[in-house]
């Protein structure tokens, strides 16, 4: 049986193994930090093979920065984390499909790889913003004692950088992008091809993340930088100019399959569309009939029914001679009055929507203020949080992503706008968008409303508001559905307004589970288990939904099989044991389940013989399923 690893993708691994099967001879071998034998890449090779001439020493343009390696290896370090649920703090855990993560944001993400990987139709994030007030990220930088003294900044007894950023750091922008880019490049591994990440940032690191952006995501995945207007109100305090504006940087994941974006057309977008013919299509407005570019073959005269001939524009006509008359025939191009020219009809039964501008302004968009309003009327007039960000940004980026079944993630969700903005636009056309927040549980300032109010950290802070918001909008669509004013497919009951809480926390299994080869067997024998004395059946659940890239958000029940606890994930997507010696009949009957997968202690089974049996018995019984043990 195989085992499962218990940790996140090594991604340097994947990586040499793709390498190694287009380029074998570019691969060597070279000693790791403990003096281990890995498997590495001859760069210098690999570059001659990729050339016909030598490239060392050309120049190239790139973007760089102090760290961007050190970065972009901590990226693809794996970890030895989990995920621990968090019943007690969750809301509708059984029937939710909505998370709620604690812990840093860089092991959320490479968690989260294998249940999400190419799964996540919209990321949203507003991360900081650099602007000289202090963030805080841990990465793990492996440091010399030396360097350890005389780092500029802090470091835990682990090593762990605290990322304490301020305008005084000489490193400045370098830490901010440091800590920005192994984010992104996981994130982008969650994104569907036709997925699409949203970024609000402002003039601080616009130009560094656009940089950072178009190598992470390709800058022809580049849609736009949406312009939003955040305030109405003008700053005299400031010296030059009165910034009334933010960035949200856009980018797909793969422009060439990604669907056109459309908003709801409004009565202001087709007031000039009329029907002054009666046409059978309905209402219509005039459209240009001319080539945007010049081409000999469309440059013909046309002839009039009055007989008056009509010369072609500059550039010619906008379509071939065979088109245009077909069109005539079926009164998509009809003659002006006069017949001096023709009238190309373009109809608004054929309008799927209105392209969004990249100016958003206007109450359909929010401002701070009226965000900081939201953030009031729903903690009892406390503003428990400085920097919201409206709803109503949020639900239109939404509304640009046709899906309505879609994964949305924001993994810096500080009050978790954009949890609310998801169930508010659920409600108001009936979808069932599933939201993943991610948060660090960064500590309140002691004597700010929200600390004093009694919420001791941010991640306090957003469950609340979703649980509160969450309550409001069932309120509201109750409301409304006794006046009758609601659509019929906005059913109150299948509005999910809940979210299972997960946090962060170090694995489940002790050291001896990943390498067992460095313990003496007097030494194994001393273990009762690999797995630590704390952790409950639910942990090891949740560790092997992630290990085996299973969704959290799956329903999952406890069964008694005989005198064993047997856990059922989606009915039979996944069925986990965790007993010791648990017997035939039971196995017998799990497999009677025909589940997708199984997974087991090792414990489960007293000797070899009982796992070859186990393998068996699936083979008999029900043998497309994939058996695994920890």
């Amino acid at each position: 049986m195989e085992k499962l690893t218990q940790e996140t993708v090594n991604f340097t691994e994947n990586n040499i193994e793709k390498i190694a099967a287009l380029f074998p001879n570019a691969i060597t071998e070279t000693k790791d930090a403990d003096g281990k034998l890995r498997r590495a890449v001859n760069f210098d090779q690999l570059k001659q093979l990729l050339s016909d001439e030598v490239v060392d020493g050309d120049e190239c343009y790139e973007f760089t920065w102090v760290g961007k390696k050190q970065s972009i290896i901590e990226g693809n370090r794996p970890i030895r984390k989990t995920l621990r649920s968090c019943k007690e703090e969750s809301k509708n855990w059984d029937s939710t499909e909505n998370l709620y993560i604690e812990g840093d944001n860089l092991d959320v993400l490479k968690l989260l790889q294998n249940s999400y990987l190419n799964k996540v139709k919209m990321i949203y994030i507003d991360p900081p913003y650099n602007t000289g007030n202090d963030f805080v990220y841990r990465d793990n930088f492996k440091v010399s004692k030396e360097d350890y003294e005389e780092e500029l900044g802090l470091f835990d007894e682990e090593e762990n950088r605290l990322f304490k950023n301020t305008d005084s750091n000489g490193h400045f922008h370098s830490d901010w992008c440091s800590m920005m880019y192994p984010r992104l490049q996981l994130a982008r591994n969650l994104l569907t091809d036709d997925g699409v990440i949203f970024i609000s940032i402002d003039d601080n690191e616009v130009h560094n993340l656009r940089k950072i952006c178009d190598e992470v995501f390709g800058e022809e995945n580049f849609l736009t930088e949406i312009v939003w207007k955040h305030t109405q109100q003008s700053k005299n305090d400031e010296r030059f100019f009165s910034r009334h504006y933010n960035i949200n940087l856009v980018y797909s994941r793969n422009i060439e399959i990604l669907p056109n974006f459309f908003f709801e057309r409004t009565d202001s977008d087709n007031k000039n569309y009329s029907n002054p013919d009666n046409d059978s299509k309905g209402m219509w407005r005039s459209g240009d009939v001319r080539s945007p570019n010049y081409r000999k073959t469309l440059c013909y005269d046309i002839l009039a029914p009055d007989g008056n001939i009509i010369r072609p524009p500059v550039n010619g006509w906008r379509w071939s001679k065979e088109t245009l008359i077909k069109k005539i025939r079926n009164k998509e191009i009809i003659f002006k009055n006069d017949f001096t020219g023709i009238i190309r009809k373009i109809y608004l039964c054929d309008q799927q929507g209105r392209t969004p501008e990249n100016l958003w302004e206007g109450d359909k968009f929010g401002t701070t203020r009226q965000a900081a309003a939201e953030i009031k009327s729903l903690f009892d007039d406390i503003q428990v949080f400085d920097t919201p960000k409206p709803k109503q940004l949020v639900i239109q980026m939404a509304k640009l992503i046709s899906d309505k079944n879609a994964i949305i993630l924001d993994f810096f969700s500080g009050s978790a706008t954009t949890a609310h903005a998801v169930m508010q636009l659920n409600a108001e056309d009936g979808g069932n968008r599933k939201f993943i927040m991610v948060q660090l549980p960064e500590e309140t300032d002691p004597k700010s409303e929200a600390y004093k109010a009694g919420y001791k950290n941010i991640c306090e802070i957003g469950k609340e508001r979703i649980r509160r918001a969450g309550k409001k909008i069932e309120e509201e669509l109750k409301a409304k559905s006794k006046e009758g004013e609601l659509f019929e497919e906005k059913d109150t009951k299948k509005l999910d307004t809940g979210f299972r809480v997960l946090k962060v926390d170090s694995t489940n299994m002790k050291d001896v589970y990943y390498s067992p080869s460095e313990y003496n067997q007097q030494m194994l024998l001393k273990l009762e288990n690999n797995i630590k004395g704390d952790r409950t059946d639910i942990d090891l659940l949740y560790g092997v939904l992630l290990d085996w890239g299973v969704p959290l958000s799956l329903p999952h029940i406890t069964e008694k099989i005989g005198d064993k606890d047997v856990h059922f994930v989606n009915d039979a997507d996944l069925v986990a044991c965790f007993e010791d010696n648990v017997p035939e009949e039971v196995i017998r009957e799990i497999a009677g389940r025909k589940p997708l997968r199984v997974v087991f202690r090792d414990s489960s089974f007293r000797n070899s013989p009982d796992k070859i049996n186990v393998t068996e018995i699936f083979k008999t019984l029900s043998p497309e399923t994939t058996i695994k043990v920890i």
